[in-house]
């Protein structure tokens, strides 16, 4: 299975990037990180409505869409590795998570995920969610192969 995370914005070297790499060099998934990024000073809808055309621009053609979103659907990491074993049952080959940018999707890129889950109800930084799901695709990989890595 190909994981791609389409983030909006540049991670620059930092901290949350250094952990991010750790988590997806130990993940036995192919993971690409796709980044678009609006660089016109443009606010509020039209932001919005511009990183929705890039965002949906760069899901490939047939991918299973993930949206993380504050409002989304919570899930324990169980569930979450269980959620990943079905679409590897279903022959999936594309499963794109998505992590949108400060005001949040476009409603044409929410009606185009499948699935829309929540890291919790705080608000995380954009660079630190990217970490977060790093993180919970090794672990859920780990439950999957019935590794020690998960405490339940």
């Amino acid at each position: 299975m190909n994981i791609e995370i389409i983030a909006v914005g540049r991670m620059k070297k930092s901290p949350e990037g250094e952990i991010l790499n750790t988590y997806l060099k130990r993940c036995p998934w192919s993971v690409k990180i796709t980044e678009v990024e609006e660089r016109r000073p443009i606010k509020g809808v039209e932001r919005m409505a511009r990183e929705g055309d890039l965002i949906l621009n760069a899901i490939p053609n047939g991918a299973i869409v993930i949206a993380l979103d504050e409002r989304g659907k919570e899930m324990r990491s169980t569930a979450f590795a269980e959620k990943i074993r079905n679409y590897q049952d279903q022959g999936i080959s594309n499963l794109v998570f998505l992590i949108g940018g400060a005001d949040g999707y476009d409603l044409i890129v929410k009606e185009r995920a499948q699935l829309k889950i929540s890291l919790g109800h705080m608000t995380w930084p954009h660079m630190m969610v990217r970490a977060m799901l790093g993180e919970q695709l090794y672990r859920a990989s780990t439950i999957l192969q019935g590794h020690p890595y998960h405490k339940d």
